[in-house]
C-alpha cells in the first residue's frame, strides 16, 4: 500500500492550497480516507476524514477546510481555504479500513493503518 501526498507549499495569510494523497495497493472505498498535521513542537493532529457516505472534521477547521475523494482516481484531496500562519504544518494522509457500515470515522492516529510522507504547508503572515 502507498499513499502519495502532494501540493504543499509556500502561501501567504489568506490563500488557498489544495493537497492530494493518491492511493494505490488498496481497494480504496473500503478505506476511511483522513489528513492529519504536525507543526513544529507539537503532536500530529486530526484535520478531516471522510468515506464515500460523508465525512468529519476538526471543530476549529471547519468551514475552511474541505475534504473529498474521487474513487475513480483513488485519490483525497484537502482543500484548504483562508489559510493562517498557525496551519503551518506538515500535512499528512492516512487511511484505516471500514469494519462495518456504521463505524464512525475515525479521529485518533492510532486507528489509521497505512499513512503518507506527507507534504509541507507554510503559510507566511
Amino acid at each position: 500500500v502507498q499513499l502519495q501526498a502532494s501540493g504543499g507549499g509556500l502561501v501567504q495569510a489568506g490563500g488557498s492550497l489544495r493537497l492530494s494523497c493518491a492511493a494505490s495497493g488498496l481497494f480504496f472505498d473500503s478505506y476511511v480516507m483522513a489528513w492529519f498535521r504536525q507543526a513544529p513542537g507539537k503532536e500530529r493532529e486530526f484535520v478531516a476524514a471522510n468515506r464515500r457516505s460523508g465525512g468529519t472534521y476538526a471543530d476549529p477547521l471547519k468551514g475552511r477546510f474541505t475534504i473529498s475523494r474521487d474513487s475513480a482516481k483513488n485519490t483525497v484531496y484537502l482543500q484548504m481555504n483562508s489559510l493562517k500562519p498557525e496551519d503551518t504544518a506538515v500535512y499528512y494522509c492516512a487511511a484505516a479500513p471500514i469494519r462495518s457500515i456504521i463505524m464512525t470515522i475515525p479521529t485518533e492516529d492510532s486507528e489509521y493503518r497505512y499513512w503518507g510522507q506527507g507534504t509541507l504547508v507554510t503559510v507566511s503572515s
